[in-house]
């Protein structure tokens, strides 16, 4: 019978299991609805902002005494990584698909001799990374989307890092984020931030644009326009960045709780069938030495 006890135990310990991971699965189907509508909302701003300042930035990269956001330091030896994950795990493979691709760069980096600083934001990546990139990590930005991501917290992100650059504590800025695409795909994505990113399509468009004269007219001076919005955008792209995140992690937990839920069920199933088994195996005993008995009598 102590069997049986074990087992009965076992089926009640994976049921309270099954419960929570299901409260967990509605809990965050609720949250990702509305950050799936901010995510997706911020993403026309960032990506016009971004493709107007590249228009600009073409125009403007060779001249000197430019914007350090646009022209960096003059090197590229000191590379620092922001790997952007959440704070808590239970959401499958989200922050553990971010951390791979950062330290894929990381170690690329230190193959081609470079230096690589790491500024996390979030527990979870610091938790993965200082197993063996610990003495790299500068500092970690913890509860930064809670409850919710907001563009204050982006914009002291990038106060912080804009103090950094000034400081000359690198040379070159990349975040690590997930791009939300559905609940059950979330794309890694790796975006150059300092300096500001241009595409070469981008551009040699940008430049014709500017060398024509026929589509933009700026006012005030293009490189004042520069100097005002680089900054922002770099929150603005934080912002978005914090967005997404949040949104891919609010999937990538619910479709991790679904399953938790599933495999939970699967299991309650295969545990009530060894009960029944072997209850139905004690009784037979039972009945056998009972009639053994009588028997022998």
């Amino acid at each position: 019978m102590s069997g049986l006890k074990e087992l009965r135990n076992r089926i009640g310990s994976v049921k309270n299991t099954q419960k929570i991971t299901s409260a967990m699965k509605m809990v965050a189907a609720a949250k990702l609805r509305r950050a799936q509508e901010q995510a997706e909302a911020s993403r026309p701003y960032a990506e016009r902002m971004e493709r107007m300042l590249g228009s600009l930035a073409a125009a403007n990269r060779n001249k000197p005494g430019g914007p350090k956001l646009l022209s960096g330091t003059g090197s590229d030896q000191v590379h620092l990584v922001v790997v952007a994950t959440a704070d808590r795990g239970l959401c499958g493979a989200f922050n553990s698909s971010i951390v791979r691709d950062a330290r894929r760069f990381i170690d690329q980096k230190l193959s081609e001799g470079k230096e690589v600083k790491i500024l996390c934001v979030g527990r979870k990546g610091r938790d993965q990374l200082r197993r063996m990139h610990s003495k790299r990590i500068v500092d970690t930005l913890e509860d930064v989307s809670k409850p919710r991501p907001s563009f204050e917290k982006a914009d002291e992100i990038g106060r912080r890092l804009l103090e950094m650059l000034e400081a000359g504590e690198f040379d070159v800025a990349t975040l690590f984020y997930a791009r939300f695409k559905s609940a059950i795909s979330q794309i890694v994505t790796r975006q150059q931030m300092i300096p500001f990113a241009i595409e070469e399509e981008q551009g040699e468009k940008g430049a014709d644009e500017t060398a024509s004269k026929l589509v933009y007219d700026y006012e005030p001076e293009q490189e004042e326009i520069l100097r005002q919005l680089l900054p922002r955008n770099l929150s603005v792209q934080l912002y978005r960045a914090l967005l997404e995140n949040a949104a891919s992690e609010h999937g990538a937990r619910m479709t991790a709780m679904d399953n938790a839920t599933r495999n939970a069920g699967d299991m309650i199933k295969s545990l009530n069938r060894v009960y029944n088994r072997t209850r139905q195996a004690a009784i037979t005993k039972e009945l056998i030495e009972i009639i053994s008995a009588k028997e022998a009598m």
